[in-house]
């Protein structure tokens, strides 16, 4: 089930506009041109969850979290920049992470890649 959902969250970061995969602190974590984070996997990295962080909009962290702490937190080492964990071992809404990853993206996108993913949508 654990490769399953890497292999989900893969597919939606890697087929936005020029995005790579590379390993960040031991984790697979999608960036924009590979320079820019906006996701990366925690499998079990600090607890024993399986969960990604992304980038967040302003208020989606506080707004996410204290609406269901049970599906989000506050990520260590990101989470004072307003970036949002989302936990990957609980009964996962895949469109609504798809959305998730978009917002990351768009927070670090240029806005030339901007411009081609609002044309693909």
């Amino acid at each position: 089930m654990a490769d399953n959902r890497i292999d989900k969250l893969r597919a939606l970061c890697l087929a936005l506009p020029e995005t790579t995969e590379r390993r960040s602190h031991g984790e697979p974590a999608w960036f924009v041109r590979d320079k820019k984070l906006f996701v990366t996997y925690a499998d079990r990295h600090h607890d024993d969850r399986i969960a990604f962080w992304c980038a967040a909009p302003e208020g989606a962290q506080d707004g996410l979290t204290a609406s269901d702490p049970t599906r989000y937190f506050i990520p260590p080492y990101v989470g004072h920049r307003g970036w949002l964990g989302v936990y990957l071992d609980v009964a996962v809404a895949w469109e609504e992470i798809g959305e998730l990853v978009v917002d990351a993206y768009r927070i670090v996108a240029p806005v030339r890649l901007l411009a081609e993913l609002d044309e693909m949508t």
